[in-house]
């Protein structure tokens, strides 16, 4: 129960740096409406969806073995107050691609932290057995919530909306091919679905997470 508690409390504060990250730089590219509606804060219950963030990785546990993932609230946005400064699309991309951004620099900063506790003898370098759910010591705590964060980033980034990634791939495509883009967006949900649901789909967003994760903390001296 402790490791599900815990657990369940990375997950959430994964998903108020994500949501943070869309509503801060919605607010510093020029629309309030984050602001206005009390999401530029790191405050996670104003980030947490009760279903997305609490009873669908709970499902998921019943059903699967782990916590999977999960979502907060959507961060509401007006893109015609967007700064003039930039394209309407290119600053929706920049406010997409700022939630997954947030994932890896919470990912960072944790590595950095594990790296201190470590070097300071607070804890020690031993991974534990845990279960495959969970982890069982200080050391597989700090892996499991850099994994889950970088598992967050490039799930979101699947180029499929209304994940993140379908507004970043609008915003980089030529505008000849937008309302194309537009068009096949419809079916963003399906992919999603399979993604998810698929066997072994996961790997699309798992195996990069863990390969990437494994190199920094391998550069860090965290791992062999």
């Amino acid at each position: 129960m402790r490791w599900i508690l815990q657990a369940i409390i990375i997950l959430v504060l994964s998903i108020c740096v994500h949501e943070f990250g869309h509503a801060f730089v919605a607010d510093r590219l020029g629309d309030d409406t984050p602001r206005r509606q009390g999401r530029v804060t790191l405050n996670p219950f104003k980030h947490a969806d009760p279903l997305g963030t609490l009873l669908f990785p709970l499902m998921f546990l019943a059903t699967v073995g782990s916590l999977g993932f999960g979502w907060g609230k959507p961060v509401m946005i007006n893109p015609v107050r967007f700064t003039r400064r930039l394209r309407m699309r290119t600053a929706h991309m920049f406010v997409a691609l700022a939630g997954p951004i947030m994932n890896v620099v919470f990912a960072l900063i944790l590595s950095v932290i594990q790296l201190v506790l470590l070097k300071s003898g607070v804890i020690d370098t031993h991974f534990g057995a845990g279960t495959s759910a969970f982890p069982s010591t200080a050391q597989a705590l700090f892996y499991y919530a850099e994994f889950l964060n970088l598992v967050l980033f490039f799930f979101n980034l699947i180029p499929a909306p209304p994940l993140d990634g379908g507004a970043v791939l609008e915003g980089l495509l030529p505008q000849k091919y937008v309302s194309q883009y537009q068009k096949l967006a419809v079916y963003g949900p399906f992919v999603l679905f399979g993604v998810i649901f698929i066997p072994g789909a996961h790997k699309l967003f798992t195996i990069p997470a863990q390969k990437v994760l494994n190199s920094w903390l391998s550069l860090l001296g965290i791992l062999p």
